[in-house]
């Protein structure tokens, strides 16, 4: 499932970048963001899960200015957890003027013209946030908000977006969902096994 073909590559790369920008707690262990050159070098991971062309250097003054942004979609995504979908809109409106998102058509790189969410002369995390910003609140103003969610596994807060089907996606990750699965095994076994007999007091 697909929101929009360019939408859903900045969607998914503005939650892969919550991912690696929030401090929480990520499968099972607590989790603080790298510093430096391997936070850089993360992030622009993160961009690209998304977004091909992502390659571009990345400075800590950028950095430092986009993790303020991303704090507020960190915020929305446990709105969304909570029931707010209210909240959740509020917060991205909020983000949406912040970043001075604005519809422009662009051309670039060889590529036809397609619409960028920034102005021309945005900094690089002005748009990454303009972009991230409008993308997710076409998501939110659709029926597919609920494609948006937070780990329910135990000890997992990072958040994700459910491409499947059916729409039943509830964990981050494979290795989330396979640590719920081999606690419920354990815990029916443990149920399912006889109660040993005390002994015999003398």
């Amino acid at each position: 499932m697909e929101f929009d073909s360019h939408m859903s590559g900045v969607v998914l790369a503005a939650t892969a970048t919550v991912n690696v920008l929030a401090p929480g707690w990520s499968r099972g262990r607590q989790y603080l963001p790298p510093i430096g050159d391997e936070l850089a070098e993360q992030v622009r991971e993160a961009l690209r899960s998304g977004v091909r062309r992502a390659d571009a250097p990345i400075f800590p003054s950028q950095l430092e200015e986009l993790a303020g942004y991303l704090t507020e979609l960190r915020v929305m995504f446990f709105l969304l957890d909570s029931g707010d979908l209210d909240g959740a809109c509020e917060l991205l409106n909020k983000m949406i003027i912040d970043a001075e998102a604005m519809p422009t058509l662009s051309r670039h790189d060889g590529e036809p013209w397609h619409l960028h969410f920034h102005s021309p002369d945005a900094s690089w995390a002005q748009g990454w946030a303009g972009a991230m910003a409008t993308g997710l609140a076409m998501v939110l103003g659709s029926a597919m908000h609920d494609r948006l969610g937070l780990c329910s596994a135990p000890a997992c807060d990072r958040a994700y977006v459910d491409t499947s089907r059916n729409g039943t996606r509830r964990f981050c990750s494979t290795a989330c969902q396979n640590r719920v699965k081999a606690a419920t095994f354990r815990e029916r076994e443990r149920q399912r096994a006889p109660s040993t007999p005390a002994a015999d007091q003398p």
